[in-house]
């Protein structure tokens, strides 16, 4: 029933500046449901995020959030945006505004809520996500880790309906990555709807309901995380999970030299 999903993107077509990225692609998300988007650099992956909450405007199909369809002319991105929670590679805090800040500022201005309850919800999220204490830091005082889980609450304080997250880890050295993707599973087991692009193959396995792998600009296979990571159907995907798996192996090789 349509009801049940969060997000329905149908037939979506997308790009920049006449260069398509996206060539059709249909992705649904279920209430609760956690989907993580892999595949190779240039698939696509980012743009469709960004499309998802009309960051990247579509060129066609259809997208309907929260059994409201975005894509029709006239339609409040404010109101669109306030159900929504998006977490980016690069933090995107403000370096200038206090921890507090970053975490009110955006409740205020988009959800309209006094800033005091704002306030209170920020102190809140930074204890679910275990920063009790940086209120009053500035970004730069943090480490990566410590922004990224700051960029996580301030988007778990607007109460989104489904969470976005681009490749929120591919910044981090291991040991903050650690950090962040603990705190993501965290969250996950909270009941959130997330759409999570990210090649951490231990995370997607431990969180994801279903994993789709994109090439360009397609969904080239979806389904059962085990499935998809073990058992793949299609050369393609299994091409893609050797070449992360080999990275992987390679990696602590590389840092002890």
């Amino acid at each position: 029933m349509a009801e049940d999903y969060i997000l329905v993107m149908e037939d979506i077509v997308a790009g920049y500046e006449g260069h398509k990225v996206l060539r059709g692609v249909t992705i649904k998300v279920r209430r609760g449901e956690r989907v993580v988007v892999m595949g190779p650099s240039g698939s696509g992956k980012s743009t469709l995020l960004k499309t998802a909450v009309l960051l990247v405007k579509p060129w066609s199909g259809r997208i309907v959030l929260d059994g409201e369809e975005i894509t029709r002319k006239g339609v409040d991105l404010r109101k669109v945006r306030a159900k929504t929670g998006f977490v980016f590679q690069s933090y995107n805090l403000f370096p200038h505004m206090t921890v507090l800040e970053n975490i009110v500022l955006p409740q205020v201005i988009v959800k309209k809520v006094s800033r005091e309850k704002a306030v209170e919800k920020a102190h809140q999220v930074l204890r679910e996500v275990g920063l009790e204490g940086v209120e009053n830091k500035y970004p730069l005082q943090l480490s990566g880790g410590q922004q990224q889980r700051v960029a996580i609450a301030r988007a778990l304080a607007m109460e989104p309906k489904i969470f976005f997250l681009d490749e929120p880890t591919s910044a981090l050295d291991p040991e903050l990555k650690e950090e962040v993707l603990n705190t993501l599973e965290k969250i996950a087991r909270e009941g959130i709807a997330m759409l999570i692009v990210t090649h951490e193959l231990d995370f997607a396995e431990d969180v994801a309901d279903r994993i789709v792998f994109m090439e360009n600009g397609v969904v080239v296979e979806e389904g059962d995380p085990h499935k998809v990571l073990y058992n793949p159907e299609k050369e393609r995907t299994r091409e893609f999970l050797r070449s992360i798996r080999r990275r992987r192996l390679a990696a602590p090789q590389a840092s002890q030299e």
